[in-house]
């Protein structure tokens, strides 16, 4: 298994957010996490990537135990985050904000090949190429950022909420190459999303947290036939 979770919790402050929350992700997998606001999908991620401190529980990713590890140690062993909010740096050109994705590597042409395939799978960043990150739409800087997080070349992707305040069309075009870069590259994901029919268009398990715990998990299948989980996240 490339990245296990087991049990952890974690909080802000004296407030606990999750609570014995497990899941698994496979190599080559692409599993999600759905919930309700607050339900604790955030912090997991954040968990996972190091930014929140775990006391309890169990991560491990490639084997390695990664629980306690600063963020940059995750990043190097393996797992871009692209954070909720996108993380655009503004004064950097989409060329400049794609390039800090790969300050890691020294493999100088696999990132110009990747940067052309970032390119080539997001038109609209080879038209603003030279344009600041400050200049994109929402649409274009989640792009910006999943092409950033890709150039770290990580075994693992984690999204949060790719989808999050896009237009329903510019939301289902990220999704849709979302997709094909999986089925591209054979990268893992991690996807964080409150849409789960666009989140289904990606993964093929989801895990299902109710405040802070993770209460449900099965194939995207199963999980479409469970009639309390369409009715809350399926619209019907």
């Amino acid at each position: 298994m490339l990245l296990e979770v087991s049990g952890i919790t974690a909080a802000y402050g004296s407030v606990q957010v999750i609570e014995n929350v497990s899941l698994s992700v496979g190599e080559g997998a692409a599993v999600g996490i759905l919930g309700a606001n607050g339900a604790g999908k955030t912090t997991t991620l954040r968990a996972i990537s190091g930014t929140v401190r775990v006391p309890s529980g169990t991560i491990t990713f490639k084997g390695q135990d990664i629980r306690g590890k600063r963020p940059e140690e995750v990043a190097a062993l393996g797992i871009s985050h692209v954070p909720e909010g996108r993380g655009t740096l503004p004064n950097l050109t989409v060329e400049e904000n794609l390039r800090v994705g790969a300050y890691l590597r020294k493999d100088r042409s696999g990132i110009e090949t990747d940067i052309a395939f970032i390119l080539e799978l997001f038109p609209n960043l080879k038209r603003r190429f030279t344009s600041n990150g400050s200049a994109l739409s929402g649409g274009e800087q989640q792009m910006m950022a999943i092409g950033r997080a890709f150039l770290a070349k990580p075994t693992l992707l984690v999204l949060d909420e790719p989808s999050l305040g896009l237009a329903p069309s510019t939301a289902k075009d990220v999704y849709a190459a979302i997709s094909r870069l999986r089925l591209e590259t054979g990268i893992a994901m991690l996807v964080v999303e409150q849409n789960a029919n666009l989140a289904f268009s990606v993964v093929d398990t989801a895990v299902v947290l109710e405040t802070g715990r993770s209460v449900l998990s099965g194939s995207t299948a199963e999980l479409r036939g469970n009639d309390e989980i369409r009715r809350a996240y399926l619209g019907g």
